[in-house]
């Protein structure tokens, strides 16, 4: 039986951002990605270094422990990463919501899967100039036509005008798909806190309130404009 590389399975929590924020959620965090974002939050979930702290589980087994965590009452199921689409989480995806829970997945648009089209919330977050990666628009519009009718949304982090300017352009290449704008958390934490808690709220909330007043200046009124709530609560602690 084919396994998944799991880096790791927690909550209920609630959502931090985008389309669901704050609804209580149950996070899958999927280990390996095809990008290396300068600015990366997961690393535990990405690089290959941490491989070895990686579960092997089968859908099954991964489906035992949300359901555990959840008391067997269905609620939102998110599959992150890393990049989870580089997995095949369809068996885990079928026996969920045959129980009636619902699943959200995001992923920065570079491998398309027909599972897509089954999905109640496919997140795509192409990633902007200052992640150091270029999108591969082919691939993101496989991803797109894969979906089919579940509900598909763009999410777009923004650290400076040059994202901003980019995150236009592909608004308006994809127009009819809802729109989430997010300020970026990249600060890095002073000497004496540890990489996995400390964060910048200010430099986060400055960002977020520069965001706001350059899309309303610029009578830009289609994105949504939210925190991560969940970095504002916990910092970048894992497993909330």
């Amino acid at each position: 039986m084919t396994t998944l590389r799991i880096a790791e399975i927690f909550g209920p929590t609630i959502q931090g951002e985008g389309a669901l924020i704050g609804a209580p959620t149950v996070f899958v965090r999927a280990g390996g990605c095809d990008y290396r974002c300068s600015w990366c939050d997961s690393m535990h979930a990405v690089d290959s270094a941490y491989r070895h702290d990686w579960a092997a589980m089968t859908a099954d087994q991964v489906w035992a422990r949300v359901s555990d965590l959840s008391g067997g009452v269905p609620l939102v199921v998110s599959l992150s990463g890393g990049n989870p689409a580089i997995q095949d989480f369809a068996p885990l995806i079928a026996r969920g919501r045959a129980e009636g829970y619902r699943f959200a997945l995001e992923t920065q648009g570079s491998v398309a899967r027909r599972w897509f089209r089954d999905l109640d919330l496919l997140i795509l977050s192409p990633k902007p100039p200052s992640s150091g990666e270029t999108v591969d628009w082919d691939r993101f519009d496989d991803c797109i036509a894969q979906a089919g009718a579940a509900r598909t949304i763009l999410k777009i982090v923004i650290f400076d005008d040059a994202d901003y300017n980019w995150a236009r352009d592909v608004a308006s290449r994809y127009g009819d798909l809802e729109l989430y704008l997010q300020p970026g958390n990249h600060t890095p934490p002073p000497p004496d806190e540890s990489a996995d808690d400390a964060i910048d709220v200010d430099g986060i909330m400055n960002r977020m309130e520069w965001l706001i007043d350059k899309t309303l200046g610029d009578r830009w009124f289609t994105p949504h404009i939210l925190p991560q709530l969940h970095v504002l609560l916990w910092g970048n602690k894992r497993g909330v």
